[in-house]
């Protein structure tokens, strides 16, 4: 999902619904979940990418430390 960063990802589930789940996986052995969600409409809210950013924010600070 380039809209969120470089190397984010998105998992769409279609189970009594539409969900997704917003993930980064490029730091050593680990998979950040940045958001999940139900999705209700055909476009992505800007709050659900707006929140998966400020997620990856928070975790490239915590690498750079």
């Amino acid at each position: 999902m380039p809209s969120v960063g470089k190397g984010v990802r998105e998992i769409r589930i279609k189970e009594q619904g539409q969900y997704r789940v917003i993930y980064i996986t490029k730091f050593e052995d680990t998979i950040y979940v940045l958001h999940a969600f139900r999705k209700k409409t055909q476009k992505t809210r800007k709050q659900d990418i707006e929140t998966a950013k400020r997620f990856l924010k928070e975790i490239y600070e915590r690498y750079e430390q």
